[in-house]
């Protein structure tokens, strides 16, 4: 092989001296960066620096403390950190009642503040000397206050023990003021049980009284008439049914068309009839009925009754031992098995010749004339009620256990509720479409009180669902007995309803709503001033 010429020849020589030269300029130049870089870093560190006396003289003059204090064996520094935290140990010491720890540690307090207070006097910083006995003593303290387990920690566990303690007392305090509450409301006066007792012995006292009953049977056509005011109310409260009676007959445009229709109880009857035959209502006819004159009512035809045979029942509604008492005493009163609180399902078989009838509550005050009622288009339902789902708790999930299939599948949780006390009734579509049998129907479903616990009110929801008309909410206005209630209501309201524990005729009456109630009671009734009623 030939070789090349000198001129063709790779000069490599020359190639590798620009290499070389090349990486020692970069080089340089990366030297010169790490250079520039420290120069910054130190000049940004020596600014920090510099700033930070200036800093600590800001915080030092918002503290107000002084360089003696700075220092690292500073001695008022040392005192006023042990009176801080004696202090705080003072308050744990008090709260657990050790009174003869917490004197100690308050005159050591005392001690140190007047070795603090000489020293700021004479403006001199405290010495070894004087200050090291004290700082030891109370030192000696805090050693004591550590070994009572006097520490935060503790003390957060006590506090929060403490306040444990007080919520239970608190809860238990809430459940005795119900339980109190509803033993107050229900609780017969002793000046209403005066008055059924003087009224009873002047019914088998007095003839004139026995006489005024040939008047009641020249009456009878009236208890029969459709064309007039029908009205019923089902107690056993004499005083509180005249005032439904007096302040209707009062607002009446027509009274000599009121009937009203009175169902009590044996112990009640001769009282309740004693009352009205004495007493007349602006010639309003009123009869009174007992509950044990219908035969019908027994066993063998009504749940409540059947229920009441049944020994767990008997227990959860008399006894209170059932459940341990989980369940609130609302829940076990017997009045809710009472069949003058049922007997409002039982309307058409009471009244059969009747074709609508309007029911109040006896816990009610009249204050308009309600004959438009009758007149009143149901649009096919059978009652006639006002609404009362303004709020969310009035709905039907309020009321019913929706946990329960047989709910789940047949009512809407978000229903609109209504409320007993003024409802307008349809006899004849009540009759066609055996309301009492739909009633019958949950309330024998409900025998394990699964799908409800409390009243008449969720057994009227389930039997009216769908055949419920919604009146005009001024025909009945709710809340006197347990709430305030709006002025304009108040003043545009037909029937008024002392519904809740708080009854008008107890001492527990909300103080500001029983003039609309006692004004339709004649307190100088020689009976009433006898029973001392006022």
């Amino acid at each position: 092989m030939r070789r090349r010429n000198s001129d063709f020849r790779r000069p490599v020589r020359r190639r590798f001296s620009n290499v070389f030269w090349l990486t020692l300029c970069g080089l340089a130049v990366l030297l010169l960066i790490i250079l520039l870089s420290r120069e910054t870093r130190d000049s940004s560190s020596r600014l920090v620096y510099t700033k930070r006396p200036y800093r600590h003289d800001r915080i030092a003059d918002g503290l107000n403390i002084t360089e003696e204090m700075l220092r690292p064996e500073s001695m008022t520094r040392q005192i006023n950190d042990q009176i801080s935290l004696a202090k705080a140990i003072l308050v744990i010491a008090k709260e657990s009642n050790n009174l003869q720890f917490a004197w100690e540690l308050s005159a050591q307090i005392r001690n140190l503040q007047m070795l603090l207070s000489n020293a700021a006097s004479r403006r001199s910083p405290l010495t070894n000397g004087e200050s090291e006995s004290a700082i030891r003593d109370m030192a000696l303290l805090l050693y004591q206050a550590q070994q009572l387990h006097y520490d935060s920690a503790t003390m957060f566990m006590r506090l929060k023990a403490k306040i444990q303690s007080l919520e239970e007392q608190a809860n238990s305090f809430s459940e005795k003021s119900s339980k109190y509450g509803q033993i107050a409301a229900e609780e017969v006066p002793k000046s209403l049980y005066c008055l059924g007792v003087r009224l009873t012995a002047e019914w088998f006292r007095s003839s004139n009284l026995q006489k005024n009953l040939k008047e009641e049977k020249q009456a009878a056509a009236k208890l029969v008439d459709t064309g007039l005011y029908h009205f019923c109310v089902f107690s056993d409260n004499i005083l509180a049914t005249s005032v439904v009676v007096n302040s209707t007959a009062m607002n009446s445009k027509n009274p000599d068309m009121v009937v009203f229709h009175l169902v009590t109880d044996e112990v009640n009857y001769a009282a309740m009839k004693a009352w009205f035959t004495m007493n007349s209502f602006r010639g309003v006819t009123v009869v009174v009925q007992k509950i044990e004159e219908f035969s019908w009512l027994n066993a063998s035809y009504v749940p409540v009754l059947k229920q009441l045979q049944d020994s767990d029942t008997q227990n959860y509604y008399f006894s209170g031992n059932h459940d341990n008492s989980r369940t609130p005493i609302k829940f076990r009163n017997p009045k809710y098995l009472s069949m003058l609180n049922h007997l409002r399902f039982y309307i058409p078989e009471v009244f059969p010749a009747l074709k609508k009838v309007v029911f109040l509550d006896d816990d009610v005050v009249v204050q308009k004339d309600l004959s438009a009622l009758f007149t009143t288009d149901l649009n096919g339902n059978v009652n006639g009620a006002v609404e009362t789902c303004m709020e969310t708790f009035h709905r039907y999930h309020k009321y019913l256990n929706y946990s329960h299939p047989l709910i789940r599948q047949h009512f809407d949780p978000d229903a609109c509720g209504w409320a007993f006390g003024m409802n307008v009734f349809d006899l004849v579509e009540w009759r066609k479409r055996n309301v009492t049998g739909i009633y019958h129907y949950w309330q024998e479903k409900n025998v394990d009180r699964t799908l409800w616990k409390l009243g008449t009110l969720p057994p009227g929801l389930l039997t009216f669902y769908g055949l419920t008309e919604a009146l005009n909410p001024s025909w009945h206005v709710l809340g006197f007995g347990y709430t305030s209630v709006d002025s304009k209501l108040i003043e545009k309201g037909a029937v008024l309803h002392f519904n809740g524990n708080s009854k008008p005729w107890l001492k527990i009456g909300i103080e500001k709503y029983k003039p609309l109630w006692d004004k339709y009671v004649d307190y100088s009734h020689p009976l009433l001033q006898q029973c001392n009623f006022h």
